[in-house]
């Protein structure tokens, strides 16, 4: 067992490295089957150089479900493609043997033409043939993302019958959250509830115990809107079907899981002016390239706030305290507005709000700037005012913070919303064009003010 084999203060990625070193892959062999999930040696996995994973791998040569398990639960950055198109043709077939169809069309999908034509070889032809239909698809649809193994029954069969069917495909399938009623040509006409199949009399006609579909989506929807569908309606796997109906596969809540992982990821890169093609546990040349385009463009939206001040460069001079209220000023407003479109963009994300419905948002993050703002506009002012002793410096800092706390709160609102009418994703460039707003007007709102109140 495991706990003979390592001590419990040691680490297991350092006693995997060890065994690795000695090259004893007995003792490999039982340390990772005796792991209490196979999450456990995806982890370890994530750690390994590649020739390390494919050692680890192979030492599991007679557990080929632990080793799609583990491939199935590593992170999609550290590519666990390559680490099965390393294997031979024999460990290839019996691993992909046991992964669920849409992981395998994943995996084999982001291989080079040649490992994939490499590794279906090795696939009987039925098999290869499932995956290659799963690979037409889009890998970021419901159709890249679906799975065919499913249980269905034929709407004409009794009760009786319908359960031994759903006993055999259930030995091919494995696990199954629900079924499927379709009719001779496999077009979808419902669900069947297990509970009613199991206490129905064995001659009771499927029929009668069909509930209609709750949800279906086609092919071609968005992964990201096939997760909000199975949110909404609280489904463990809602149908994929085609245009006329038919019952193609199945996309179920684990995926939806890691969907909802990877779109959160994604849109978070991009609210902070990262590509969403950079990889959380890539290489430093790789992040230098997808942040460098950005960072440039941030030099422009910068310099038009540096040309705001500019044109005030005489009012700073006669007034040298603006200097150090400018930035607070600025901030401050870029703050509310960074608030205002965190809040925009995920609510634009989960929902599919009305043209009213974009109205009153905006509404509603300028009422909160207009409070914020007179609030903070306040409390700054009279710290000014007690420091300086100049209450007409105190106006002038109470009015700018007023107002750009509230055009903060709105650029953050309607930045998003405008850039995704024109059909830009809003998470990719919203903040930058709202911090150099707010950096804009508050620099114009403080030294304009200072100029026309005190000099």
């Amino acid at each position: 067992m495991a706990d003979a084999l390592i001590d419990e203060d040691r680490e297991p990625l350092e006693f995997v490295r060890e065994l690795l070193e000695a090259g004893d892959e007995d003792a490999l062999h039982a340390f990772l089957v005796a792991l209490p999930h196979p999450s456990d040696v995806a982890a370890l996995l994530d750690q390994l150089d590649e020739d390390d994973r494919v050692r680890v791998l192979v030492a599991l040569t007679d557990e080929p479900a632990l080793a799609a398990e583990a491939l199935a639960e590593m992170e999609p950055d550290e590519h666990p493609e390559d680490s099965l198109a390393a294997l031979g043709s024999e460990q290839i077939a019996a691993v992909v043997a046991e992964l669920s169809d849409d992981d395998a069309a994943d995996m084999i999908g982001e291989m080079d033409k040649e490992d994939q034509d490499r590794v279906l070889a090795a696939l009987p032809s039925e098999d290869a043939g499932d995956i290659r239909d799963l690979m037409r698809y889009h890998e970021e649809t419901a159709g890249g993302i679906m799975t065919t193994e499913l249980v269905a029954v034929r709407a004409h069969l009794l009760a009786g019958q319908a359960i031994e069917e759903v006993r055999r495909q259930a030995q091919e399938v494995g696990d199954f959250y629900v079924v499927f009623v379709v009719d001779d040509n496999y077009h979808l006409l419902g669900w069947l509830p297990l509970p009613k199949l199991v206490v129905a009399s064995p001659t009771t006609p499927i029929e009668r115990l069909i509930e209609p579909p709750i949800a279906a989506v086609l092919p071609d929807m968005d992964q990201e809107e096939v997760g909000r569908v199975v949110a909404r309606y609280n489904l463990t796997v809602v149908p994929v079907v085609d245009e006329d109906g038919l019952l193609l596969g199945g996309v179920t809540f684990d995926d939806v899981i890691d969907i909802i992982e990877a779109e959160s990821t994604e849109d978070i890169l991009k609210l902070g002016g990262t590509s969403d093609q950079e990889e959380i546990r890539g290489g430093w040349w790789d992040a230098v390239r997808s942040r460098l385009p950005w960072l440039c463009l941030n030099i422009v939206t910068a310099s038009a706030g540096a040309m705001v001040v500019l044109q005030f460069e005489k009012t700073i001079s006669d007034l040298a305290v603006l200097a150090v209220i400018m930035p607070i000023v600025a901030g401050m407003g870029g703050n509310s507005g960074t608030q205002a479109l965190a809040v925009t963009v995920r609510r634009l994300a989960l929902s599919q709000d009305r043209e009213s419905d974009h109205r009153r948002i905006i509404g509603k993050e300028l009422l909160v700037g207009l409070g914020n703002g007179l609030v903070i506009g306040l409390i700054v002012s009279t710290l000014v005012v007690l420091v300086k002793g100049d209450v007409r410096l105190g106006m002038v800092v109470m009015a700018a913070m007023w107002m750009n706390l509230t055009v903060g709160s709105f650029a953050g609102a309607f930045v998003p919303i405008v850039l995704e009418r024109f059909g830009i994703d809003p998470a990719i460039a919203s903040s930058m064009f709202v911090t150099a707003f707010t950096d804009m007007c508050g620099f114009l709102l403080l030294l304009g003010l200072a100029t026309k109140m005190l000099l």
